[in-house]
């Protein structure tokens, strides 16, 4: 269950920055064309784009600690990895709550609950 719930979350990093691709094509475009060094101040989109995939990156990170945790049986990072990714997701998803934030919101309560020993 721990490397099912690990691969999830790396997915999920994926998934993020692949449409923040796509979403913010132009933005990025525009930016890397601009010389790319201090482009993403302004304007507004293209800070929203540099966060969005900085972000997608961080998920994947996560991800990959959690997939390597579970792969060790390190019960204390699943749980430790869930803890902070229920904060994050429950801040979240009270910031933007119509957002697919939710889904780490979800996930993050079956981490910790591996990380307790509770699933396997």
């Amino acid at each position: 269950m721990a490397s099912i719930l690990a691969w999830i979350l790396f997915g999920l990093g994926i998934g993020h920055i692949a449409f923040g691709l796509f979403k913010f094509k132009e933005s990025i475009s525009e930016a890397i064309s601009s010389g790319f060094v201090a482009q993403f101040q302004t304007p507004e989109i293209r800070r929203t784009a540099f966060w969005f995939l900085i972000t997608g990156f961080l998920v994947m990170l996560t991800g990959n600690i959690t997939i390597h945790a579970a792969t060790t049986g390190d019960l204390e990072i699943l749980k430790i990895t869930g803890i902070y990714l229920f904060v994050m997701s429950a801040i979240g998803v009270a910031a933007f709550p119509k957002s697919p934030i939710l889904a780490t919101l979800i996930l993050s309560p079956l981490l910790i609950a591996t990380g307790y020993g509770l699933l396997i």
